[in-house]
């Protein structure tokens, strides 16, 4: 009897504590709320504000929603369905874009930041962490000498690797896209776990992967020669690390170059510029680099050589992706040129939702034949 008492007295304690929070105007809010059936609110406390829209990658670029403001001052906006997995999304109220104010999961990026939300699978897709052995993620930080300051790179150990065995590994080099960070990969793209699910299901050879930053200029200074000062970088630096401390298989066929976006267009200038040194390479939503016929004439002159040099040269896009066009051309260009390859043409955006998807498809593939 006590014990029924002291519950029904805190129970209309707390009824008390939020009608005086709500008539205060201090609203508990929840944002992002997700649903059973996949449909997410998003909810800001703005009863200031005039205007209040919400932008997610999974809509076109610069297409806000505008939400809807309630008596209590709340601006809500209901989703429809968002594809599982972590998406990337921000508010902007009265013409000033933030993250989600009440939500902890932050996107960082090379400049300015955003809000994740997560929208999990029915089964757990292959990016969800399941109950499977899992690998380990490690962050080097090391002066650089071409660039002069001090950064990072993440390296993906898979399950069951031991500094001291004898046992190499392949190697997939990974890139992220513009305003982005080396942890792009593994905080949303969540790379590590798309790894050991496949590795699991005995689906991808166990492999290293390694995530370096690809802004070797400052995001808010010309980028004119970014991507050269990158191909220095991590072909003069962050390679050769790789292969002093991990157990890793030096040649070109057990080195795979893989990338989203600028990282796309780097790992296809880096890639075909060095095809003695990596033997696969991939692009996701690549920014094409400039004048491609001309920078790899030799590369598309040379097809049977080419041919015999690339295990897998991979170029996928999402149709409604601003840059599919051009990688549609880039694809006619080697078909014109009978460089082998494969053109993903898929439905999607240019957001993780798709580039997931892709290394999915992609991983399996590298190092399989050994």
């Amino acid at each position: 009897m006590i014990m029924k008492i002291r519950f029904a007295l805190r129970k209309l304690w707390w009824i008390g504590v939020c009608a005086r929070l709500v008539q205060a105007g201090d609203i508990p809010i929840v944002s992002p709320d997700v649903h059973p059936d996949r449909q997410v609110t998003f909810r800001v406390l703005a009863p200031k504000a005039s205007d209040v829209r919400l932008w997610g990658d999974w809509m076109a670029p610069n297409t806000p929603e505008p939400m809807s403001k309630d008596d209590r001052g709340v601006w809500s906006l209901t989703i429809p369905s968002i594809e599982p997995g972590l998406s990337i999304y921000t508010v902007t109220i009265d013409g000033v874009t933030t993250p989600d104010p009440v939500n902890p999961r932050v996107k960082l990026r090379a400049r300015t930041s955003a809000s994740l939300v997560s929208v999990p699978g029915n089964p757990p897709e292959l990016w969800e962490a399941r109950d499977v052995p899992h690998g380990q993620l490690t962050v080097h930080w090391s002066k650089s000498t071409c660039l002069g300051d001090t950064r990072f790179f993440v390296v993906y150990t898979p399950p069951g690797y031991k500094p001291g065995a004898s046992t190499r590994y392949p190697v997939l080099y990974l890139l992220h896209g513009s305003n982005d960070t080396p942890l792009g990969w593994s905080d949303v793209g969540k790379a590590n776990f798309i790894l050991d699910n496949l590795i699991a299901e005995s689906r991808a050879k166990p492999m290293l992967i390694v995530m370096p930053w690809g802004h070797a200029v400052p995001f808010d200074a010309p980028q004119t020669n970014n991507n050269a000062l990158f191909e220095q970088y991590l072909l003069q630096e962050v390679m050769p690390s790789v292969e002093r401390d991990y157990h890793v298989k030096t040649d070109r066929t057990h080195r795979a170059l893989v990338g989203l976006s600028m990282g796309g267009g780097q790992a296809l200038q880096i890639g075909l510029g060095h095809l003695e040194r990596f033997g696969s390479i991939g692009a996701f939503s690549a920014a094409v680099p400039s004048q491609f016929d001309e920078r790899f004439k030799a590369v598309l002159e040379a097809p049977d050589s080419t041919n015999r040099k690339l295990k897998l040269l991979w170029i996928g896009c999402g149709r409604q992706d601003g840059a599919f066009d051009s990688n549609q051309s880039l694809s006619a260009l080697l078909d014109r040129h009978s460089i082998h390859h494969v053109f993903a043409a898929e439905n999607g955006r240019h957001n993780f939702a798709f580039w997931r998807r892709q290394l999915v498809e992609v991983a399996p593939l590298l190092f399989k034949s050994e």
